[in-house]
């Protein structure tokens, strides 16, 4: 059986971006505590995540010798 593929329309930093920013409005939304601290923790990861997205697919990246 093939696995299915499923073809994207919107770039990866695109949908990143958009989710940090839902996590972020969420957040704001909420009293201090546990559940808006770990929305916060998410935004963060998805930070990085996108910041090390960028730095891999730059072009001055070289590969290792």
């Amino acid at each position: 059986m093939k696995p299915h593929q499923i073809k994207q329309t919107v770039s990866f930093q695109d949908r990143l971006s958009a989710w940090a920013e839902q996590l972020r409005k969420q957040a704001a939304r909420l009293k201090p505590g546990r559940e808006r601290d770990d929305l916060r923790a998410k935004v963060r990861q998805a930070d990085v995540t996108a910041h090390l997205d960028e730095w891999i697919n730059s072009r001055g990246l070289q590969p290792p010798k």
